[in-house]
């Protein structure tokens, strides 16, 4: 098929030769058929082909053509592929003259090296735009030898098509005069002015004082691009555009977009915390002295609260760390909701949370915030997909009353919290200055209990369980005293609390396991057959050990496992102990029974209770108060007892009116004050012995 059934010709002619004169005349003339125009342009000495672009190869070429390219004819010319050694620049270079031909009539003059057979050709190029018959954008290339073939131009030319450097001139207002290859593909569009590409108008302005003062001018910025908003390393130099003589801008552009976010990411870890995103304690400092002082000026009060999660480590050893770091994650969302604009919310570390309040001097006062805190999490929290009571404790200190610098404020909020954290009643706590004597004694309290778990300074008090209608002893609980070389004898209350928060529970946990087994054989050599009741702790029932420990204990030590209970709390019954049912069946199958300790204090599940293998409940000693006002609540308890067939112990019972008030309505046994305090062993086993030569001794 000749040239002109697929072209039309006239297109073809883009430049003002006296070559291309003569034949858009010809054109024109009837007298002149395609074939003698193929002729015409078989006999210019410039070379012209044309460049399918979805094909990537020569559809059409002239003999000069066929020269340049060193092909034999036309068929081997086209059947070359030209994508196949393509380079990225080149093809990138390429589809800007499609995008640029499509949108408008236009032409580019270039110098171009090509290879045939192997040897560099440099010609200077004309490029425009031809549509073919089909509908589609082709390319019409015009090319002669370039005989000003100066290394260094060549080169040159070379390099900017094909370095990733972004190379541009434009005129003094910005708009473009030259684009490289890697420019152009970088720009939204051919004709974006060079000023209108920032993200931010500041960098414009620094930009010209910059050039202004130096002369030139480097600088990071955001720009837009094709690709979307990039960081780019922009160097600018003053300069005069050659066709012209017109001042101009040689711009040099770098993507440096992923190493400045790597430096962004790299300064937010370093200063946030990467699990819930809050500030963390490197970035605290710098952030409260700009708040303190911002606070001073306006003059406002600030309250630094420390926030501290109740069993979080109990969270952490028995649902394990993904549902511990669900909780942080959690209480970071809840605090920072809770949090005015002005206000700091920080981790620390671990379970403890940092907030630094702003108000006015005339709101409602220091710790009402905190309380807010408190009523956030006063309903059940979904943790790992299942309902969980978290409770927290907070400490507070206020600016500038406890304290001006950054460091007291933290120190005696701290204080603070350690002491909301001791008192069950009041979780939100201000500081105060006997708080450092408190806290001294404390540390020294646990570097004493360290020592006593090694140098076991541990003894057992036994608190004698008798029937309310005999009055004879029937059973009783084992009770942990730190026997101190210098303070006498501890109470529980005062380093059990301490034994929990550091961890030290579990090693003073198994040595009552061990005392009471050793205990309870003692007095079946005796002849004495008494049930003992020992308290487990939840931290107890998550270390693995322990369900071991307690298996090993009737072979090591020869004790009766079915005269051993154990007492539990209402959180292990309400499923958030993971796998405590197991290991209470377990034991329960060994022989040692379970008994519910301080019930009615806690929420209790029936469901969960009729499901955990009970033998007993022990009604809690504010119960007793109950009584004097009819007991109906000490009633609900006993039908309960009755309903799941487990053994009923009142506890805190010291008045013969209580005794006899549960002997009538069904409870069969108790302790308290009104029997016997918890004794010594030795005491204890005198008191048995005692009781086995009396009659028994009816109830009032």
């Amino acid at each position: 098929m000749t040239l002109s059934d697929h072209l039309n010709l006239r297109k073809l002619v883009q430049d003002d030769t006296d070559e291309s004169d003569f034949l858009a005349k010809a054109l024109s003339d009837s007298r002149f058929d395609a074939r003698l125009i193929n002729s015409i342009y078989d006999r210019l000495d410039t070379g012209v082909w044309i460049f399918d672009f979805d094909e990537k190869r020569i559809i059409w070429a002239n003999n000069k053509a066929l020269e340049i390219t060193g092909a034999p004819n036309l068929t081997e010319l086209r059947s070359r592929d030209m994508g196949a050694d393509m380079s990225h620049s080149v093809e990138q270079r390429l589809n800007q003259y499609r995008q640029d031909f499509n949108q408008r009539d236009v032409s580019f003059s270039e110098i171009w090296t090509l290879y045939p057979k192997g040897k560099a050709r440099v010609l200077q190029v004309t490029l425009s735009g031809i549509r073919l018959n089909d509908g589609r954008m082709a390319m019409l290339a015009e090319a002669r030898d370039h005989h000003e073939q100066q290394p260094e131009t060549l080169r040159s030319a070379e390099a900017l098509m094909h370095t990733t450097v972004m190379i541009s001139l434009f005129a003094m207002g910005g708009s473009p005069l030259y684009r490289n290859t890697a420019a152009r593909a970088a720009c939204v569009d051919p004709d974006t002015n060079f000023f209108s590409q920032f993200q931010n108008p500041a960098d414009i302005q620094h930009l010209k004082e910059r050039i202004e003062r130096d002369r030139h001018a480097r600088m990071v910025a955001k720009v837009r691009t094709n690709d979307g908003d990039r960081w780019h390393e922009l160097t600018v130099r003053p300069c005069s555009d050659v066709v012209t003589s017109q001042p101009a801008y040689l711009v040099s552009e770098i993507d440096v977009t992923e190493l400045h976010e790597t430096k962004e990411r790299a300064q937010y870890l370093a200063s946030h915390d990467a699990l819930t995103g809050l500030s963390n304690r490197t970035f605290l400092t710098e952030r409260l002295s700009k708040v303190l002082a911002a606070a001073a000026a306006k003059g406002l009060t600030a309250t630094l609260y420390l926030v501290d999660l109740d069993d979080f480590k109990l969270i952490n050893d028995t649902m394990g760390h993904a549902a511990g770091d669900s909780l942080l994650q959690l209480v970071a969302n809840r605090l920072k909701e809770i949090a005015g604009p002005n206000d700091i919310v920080a981790r620390l570390g671990g379970d403890e949370f940092l907030i630094c309040h702003l108000e006015d001097p005339e709101a409602e006062g220091p710790g009402w915030f905190g309380k807010s805190l408190l009523g956030t999490f006063s309903y059940q929290q979904i943790i790992d997909g299942r309902p969980r009571n978290i409770s927290l404790s907070i400490g507070y200190s206020h600016y500038p009353d406890d304290g001006r610098s950054i460091d007291n404020l933290i120190r005696n909020a701290d204080l603070a919290l350690y002491q909301a954290k001791r008192e069950p009643k009041e979780k939100c706590v201000r500081f105060k200055d006997t708080m450092r004597k408190r806290r001294d004694e404390n540390l020294a309290l646990k570097k004493d209990l360290e020592r006593a778990i090694r140098e076991d300074e541990f003894v057992l008090y036994f608190q004698p369980i008798a029937f309310t209608k005999t009055n004879r002893t029937v059973s009783a609980e084992a009770l942990i005293r730190w026997l101190h070389p210098e303070k006498g004898l501890i109470a529980p209350d005062q380093f059990i609390p301490l034994a929990e928060d550091t961890g030290l529970i579990n090693e003073i946990g198994a040595w009552v396991c061990r005392s009471v087994a050793q205990a309870q054989a003692r007095f079946q050599q005796r002849g004495l057959r008494i049930a003992i009741a020992m308290n487990v702790s939840p931290w107890q029932l998550s270390d693995p050990e322990f369900t071991a420990l307690m298996m090993d204990l009737p072979d090591v030590y020869g004790c009766d496992p079915s005269q051993i209970s154990l007492e539990i709390t209402e959180n292990v019954v309400l499923g958030e102990i993971p796998d405590a049912l197991t290991a209470l069946k377990e034991l329960k199958n060994v022989g040692y029974s379970i008994v519910i300790d301080d019930f009615g204090t806690g929420y209790s599940n029936l469901a969960y209770l009729y499901n955990y293998p009970i033998d007993g409940i022990k009604i809690d000693r504010v119960f007793m108060n109950d009584i004097s006002t009819g007991g109906a609540i000490v009633k609900l308890i006993l039908s309960l007892a009755d309903a799941l067939g487990a053994s009923v112990v009142a506890e805190g019972v010291e008045t013969v009116e209580q005794r006899n008030w549960l002997s009538e309505n069904g409870c069969h046994q108790f302790q308290g004050y009104l029997y016997s305090k918890p004794i010594p062993e030795d005491r204890f086993i005198g008191f048995l012995e005692e009781q086995s030569h009396l009659e028994p001794v009816a109830s009032n």
